[in-house]
């Protein structure tokens, strides 16, 4: 099921379009349901509970060894099942890891569709990870030699402002905007410039 309406990826679509006008360099975008399946970490915070059970278990009742083994079982079962549940997963992993993978897919997003094999090494990357409530601007190395940081961050907080209000498709074209103005400050479009990236939103 598609992320975006087909309405709304052509807005987006057309932002990126405007904005290229103005500048040689190359703004991609890619939304991500998750970047990570996080599947181990759930059945450890289960193993982890589990391992607590015996204890008020052995030291307050007189339960039988195969009763507290059964009970130690129940309890891991139960949690490991909670916990991988997809709207769950994500709330019990901690926010250094969410935080890591979503990083890492942005890179490979980045790698996977090119933006480092442009002319000038002018690629943008605009990335949002839903389920780590994750946003990242990604820019190659010549845009990064001229472009403050904190334009990425006025960015990245305006993408992550409207995605909070249930407006996801705003918040790229908002940060799209953003990153065009700054590449078209510092690479003005060119008499043979070509369009090397698609404009269209990637859904992963």
């Amino acid at each position: 099921m598609a992320l975006f309406t087909p309405e709304e990826q052509d807005r987006i679509a057309a932002a990126v379009t405007s904005a290229e006008k103005s500048t040689s360099g190359e703004i991609f975008t890619v939304v991500a349901r998750s970047s990570d399946d996080y599947r181990f970490i759930p059945v450890l915070w289960a193993a982890l509970a589990a391992l607590l059970v015996p204890l008020p278990l052995i030291f307050a009742t007189s339960l039988s060894v195969q009763v507290i083994y059964a009970a130690q079982l129940a309890v891991f079962c139960a949690l490991a099942i909670l916990f991988s549940q997809r709207a769950v997963r994500p709330l019990v992993v901690p926010r250094p890891i969410l935080e890591r993978r979503a990083h890492r897919n942005a890179v490979e997003q980045f790698l996977a569709h090119g933006l480092h094999t442009t002319r000038d090494r002018t690629g943008v990357l605009v990335f949002v990870s839903l389920a780590e409530r994750y946003a990242e601007v990604v820019a190659d190395e010549a845009i990064d030699e001229k472009v403050d940081q904190a334009v990425w961050d006025e960015a990245v907080a305006a993408l992550i402002a409207h995605i909070r209000a249930a407006r996801p498709a705003d918040g790229f074209i908002a940060a799209v905007e953003i990153c065009g103005r700054a590449l078209a400050e510092h690479f003005p479009p060119r008499p043979d410039d070509d369009n090397e990236l698609s404009d269209r939103i990637v859904e992963i």
